[in-house]
């Protein structure tokens, strides 16, 4: 592992905490990182030592305190500061003769409001001490595997009512990275990923970036095993040139997704105050993502769309997409939003053309069904009769994906199709993403089945077409800079480790 990996690990996985800052008033900060830590050792996830600072209490949680770091007897890998800003030059200081390893600071009051100087002091003041800084002005990590918690937001809160409502759930663990410079929008993300039962590997908060960027956590998750997708907010790069000589090396092995806001004047105006983001022209953000090879999403449900089925799905290799379909006018408009995207949905080979023909005549599926692509199975569909399509369109060497839309409502359709649609793709290396358009209880079962079957399931046929564009995207630059046989010989090796 490399010497700015090893250092950057002691973010996620230190074997000593200190939470400066930690209190017994329930409604601070302090107290819920601090219980955070405490409940994860009990349940015997964190297995780290853990040390509360304050110098005006005892003990918290039953933890004793110290009243500064340096009256620690022991190491101290990590340390995470909920203080006053101006307290935290000094503690910076205390932190380097301690020989710390990293600094997690949540603490607010820096760049973002026009203290810059003091913000100087405190990276110089980690800098002499080797110690890498995450913030200030931040929610820091997130690591379910080892119990690493520094999010201040409570898991729950109570209602007038009396009851205890999820507020800021925890995810469960999965292969996406969520890395963002705005907290409140990755404690959103969180609540998103998990509502929709996605997993993450690693979450990230870096706020100022006063020393830690964009550029340094993407070059960590480049060598993480558990991180198959990274999804990054960001209001502005720090260092151009770094972040595209490191996404290059990054998107040939793994898929970045990103949405840049502050994209306007206003607001590139309100990044500079939320984060002291420096505005940029966009059309270069646009640029340099295309170059590195980073996926840009336009808003924040293409954002989390992308991130799905890039986890999900293979990259496709080629901008031909086959549409199946139970539902004529559901399979025009995702006809349609393809095209819009630079999509193709081009009549299939004639051999592919001759098989359906013969099904026809044999009445395998009906005479009526349009099949020249997309394929229109008709509202008297079978399960059988998608089965049998989904196997003719993946044949195809003239496709490259494949966009299902297995509209539930058709009488003749159960979930059996689930299954085997899921058997049949498993077959090839081309990606398939389906939508089932409804919010009752069978198009929640069938979206939900399909996802933990690893089949990207969304409920408009535009979400679906975007989905497979990111794809489509991805594969088309692996292409490009000739690392697609090497990335899907590395997927194939993957999933047989699986098996």
């Amino acid at each position: 592992m490399e010497e700015a990996i090893r250092k950057l690990d002691a973010f996620f996985n230190p074997r000593s905490v200190a939470v400066i800052g930690a209190t017994k008033k329930i409604d601070k900060a302090g107290y819920v990182i601090f219980k955070n830590f405490s409940t994860n050792k009990m349940r015997g996830v964190f297995k780290g030592a853990l040390y509360p600072v304050n110098p005006k209490e005892e003990s918290i949680l039953g933890f004793k305190c110290y009243p500064n770091i340096t009256q620690i007897p022991d190491k101290v890998e990590l340390i995470v500061v909920i203080v006053p800003a101006k307290a935290v030059p000094a503690i910076m200081e205390q932190a380097a003769s301690k020989k710390v390893k990293a600094a997690i600071i949540i603490s607010s009051g820096f760049k973002e409001v026009g203290n810059k100087e003091l913000e100087e002091q405190v990276v110089e003041a980690a800098k002499k001490g080797g110690i890498r800084i995450l913030g200030p002005n931040c929610l820091g990590t997130y690591y379910s595997k080892t119990g690493v918690d520094t999010l201040f937001l409570p898991e729950t809160k109570v209602l007038s009512t009396g009851d205890d409502v999820v507020a800021t759930p925890r995810p469960m663990p999965g292969n996406i990275a969520m890395i963002t410079q705005s907290g409140a929008f990755g404690v959103a993300a969180l609540d998103y990923l998990t509502g929709r039962q996605m997993g993450v590997s690693k979450f990230v908060s870096f706020g100022n970036k006063a020393d830690v960027t964009e550029s340094d956590i993407l070059h960590y998750l480049l060598y993480d095993k558990e991180t198959k997708v990274i999804l990054v907010y960001l209001e502005d790069i720090k260092a151009g040139r770094e972040f595209l000589r490191v996404a290059k090396k990054v998107t040939a092995k793994k898929p970045v997704v990103v949405i840049k806001s502050g994209r306007s004047i206003a607001g590139a105006r309100a990044a500079a105050s939320h984060t002291g983001a420096i505005a940029g022209s966009d059309k270069i953000y646009d640029a340099a993502f295309e170059q590195g090879g980073v996926i840009r999403a336009r808003d924040m449900e293409e954002f989390f769309d992308m991130g799905k089925a890039l986890a999900m799905q293979p990259p496709a290799f080629g901008r031909n997409i086959g549409v199946l379909t139970d539902a004529g006018g559901p399979g025009v408009m995702t006809v349609d939003e393809c095209e819009a995207l630079g999509l193709t949905v081009e009549r299939f080979t004639e051999q592919t053309l001759q098989k359906f023909q013969e099904l026809k005549d044999k009445d395998v599926i009906l005479k009526i069904a349009a099949t020249s692509n997309p394929v229109d199975l008709t509202g008297s569909v079978t399960d059988d009769m998608f089965e049998i399509a989904a196997e003719l369109m993946f044949q195809d060497p003239n496709v490259h994906g494949i966009i299902l839309l297995g509209l539930h409502h058709m009488p003749g359709l159960r979930e059996k199709y689930i299954d085997g649609i899921v058997e049949i793709a498993s077959k090839y290396s081309k990606p398939i993403v389906m939508c089932d358009i409804g919010e009752t209880e069978m198009a929640l079962y069938t979206r939900s089945r399909f996802d933990r079957l690893c089949v990207p399931s969304f409920a408009s046929p535009e979400d679906a077409a975007r989905a497979m564009k990111a794809l489509v995207t991805y594969g088309l630059y692996l292409q490009k800079t000739g690392v697609a046989e090497q990335y899907m010989a590395e997927c194939i090796r993957k999933a047989e480790l699986k098996r």
